[in-house]
């Protein structure tokens, strides 16, 4: 990395304000030091090359400060209030938790502070990486200006994450409302939460906050959970009914009245406008992609409000900038984004064809019971390959589960007619972890004898995966070839 004078030589003239100070040459320059940006600067960086690394807010992005670390130190304290009401099967008597919201939001706050060293700006100026906090905008197709500098690399990566997106709702403006990027900083009671929308997000801390002690209502336009496989989300919103949720489909919202503390939502439910009355709104709609003020047009990539557009490569309309992460409008988790920055990696620094395969990815909701799936979904599967088979075996089969006493949930599978793995889901205790062992057989597009093959600890819930795999073979005993086949060779001794 250097700084040059635009009348000696260098990558090529910078722009004419530009002063001998103020431009940088580079082999990469990324823009947003979110999941994304920051696996692609370490990479590169630790391979020799010179990267600038530009962020105009917080270190870590949304995942760090707002998304997958809070939610989930969130959905932990919610467990743990819930573990001392649920723990009369045990023996033990069940006790109702008297909840600090102050020191929930500390606990929060804690595991943010706890893991921002790895994302810091420090250890990334100690890795090598310049850091520039300002924000980044192109003036041209190779030339990015962030605060006072100019900066001219060889290749590009946007990597800006993205927003809440809250809906033009009447009134919204006026009575106000949590995001997922406020809504941790709250330390006071919520007595009843109405939330709307019903996705991942908005049930993940539906439930979190029912268990801390709130009255929660979700109102969701649609289907709740409704990008997952149907049989799987069932089992999920029965479960958070049956804690106390109130989740209401199909009602779109049609304005909002009153202030913090007494809110009111109207909605629309059939051909019926109703009302719910709650005391905090938190709106967990859907995000939107980071795309503004980046200065897209004079770099001449396309985009819209979708997204910035990409080719398989994760390469824009221009061959220098790659996009990678939520910035793309595609699947919107960290791991995602890491996947991508490998590609990136691949592709910037070795040359390599490497491309995005959207089937490798898996994803996950944490609720509870957790819902997680990775490949094709029964109707892509059987679209693409007309006949199929669907595999299930469920919780109250597995002995650790009954232990547990988690026995609510099951393994689905799909294959092809000659056993290829086509998707997997799972819902029930710690399904994140298990369907792991299926995002690796469909990574390496395995068949499914290659689930029957391994030897699974006793007790342990990675028996449901054997299990369910096994189930291809299930018919096999009472196949009359087979049979015969079994019958001869007894007589053989």
């Amino acid at each position: 990395m250097q700084r040059h004078d635009p009348g000696r030589g260098g990558t090529g003239p910078s722009p004419p304000s530009a002063s001998r100070s103020d431009v940088i040459d580079t082999d990469l320059c990324i823009i947003g030091a979110g999941s994304a940006g920051l696996s692609v600067a370490a990479a590169a960086a630790a391979f020799g090359r010179s990267v600038v690394l530009i962020e105009k807010h917080k270190m870590g992005g949304d995942c760090l400060n707002y998304g997958c670390v809070p939610s989930k130190a969130l959905i932990a304290a919610g467990k743990r209030a819930q573990a001392m009401r649920a723990s009369g099967g045990f023996g033990i008597e069940p006790a109702s938790p008297r909840v600090d919201w102050k020191g929930v939001r500390d606990h929060v706050h804690g595991v943010i502070a706890a893991i921002a060293p790895n994302d810091s700006v420090e250890r990334f100026t100690a890795l090598g990486v310049q850091v520039i906090q300002a924000a980044g905008r192109f003036l041209d197709k190779r030339t990015v200006e962030a605060g006072e500098h100019r900066i001219q690399a060889r290749r590009f990566v946007i990597a800006t994450g993205s927003s809440p997106m809250v809906p033009p709702i009447p009134g919204l403006d006026e009575v106000g409302c949590f995001t997922n990027e406020t809504i941790f900083d709250n330390a006071s009671p919520i007595a009843h939460l109405i939330v709307v929308g019903g996705g991942p997000i908005g049930l993940e801390l539906a439930q979190a906050h029912l268990r801390l002690g709130s009255k929660v209502t979700v109102l969701e336009a649609a289907k709740a959970l409704g990008n997952e496989d149907p049989e799987l989300a069932a089992l999920v919103l029965e479960a958070l009914r049956k804690e106390g949720a109130e989740i209401r489909e199909g009602a779109a919202v049609e304005r909002v009245d009153g202030r913090e503390g007494a809110v009111r939502v109207t909605f629309k439910a059939g051909n019926a406008s109703q009302t719910v009355e709650g005391s905090h709104l938190l709106v967990a709609a859907g995000r939107r992609p980071n795309v503004a003020d980046l200065g897209l047009e004079a770099a001449k990539v396309k985009y819209d409000r979708r997204g910035i557009s990409v080719n398989s490569g994760l390469v824009t309309s221009n061959r220098r900038i790659f996009a990678i992460g939520d910035c793309t409008g595609g699947l919107q988790f960290t791991h995602v984004a890491n996947y991508q920055a490998g590609i990136v990696i691949r592709r910037a620094l070795f040359r390599l064809p490497a491309k995005s395969d959207e089937t490798l990815l898996p994803r996950v909701t944490f609720t509870d019971p957790e819902l997680a799936y990775v490949g094709l979904s029964e109707a892509q599967a059987r679209e693409a390959k007309g006949e199929i088979r669907v595999l299930r075996w469920p919780y109250r089969e597995n002995d650790r589960a009954q232990a547990e006493r988690s026995a609510r949930g099951f393994v689905k599978v799909l294959t092809d007619r000659r056993g290829r793995i086509l998707g997997a889901g799972i819902v029930g205790e710690q399904a994140g972890e298990l369907i792991q062992m299926w995002s690796l057989a469909i990574s390496q597009k395995l068949k499914i004898r290659a689930m029957t093959g391994w030897v699974s600890p006793y007790p342990t819930l990675s028996e449901v995966n054997k299990r369910a795999a096994m189930r291809y073979y299930a018919t096999a005993a009472s196949n009359p070839m087979v049979r015969k086949a079994v019958s001869l060779l007894a007589k053989l001794g």
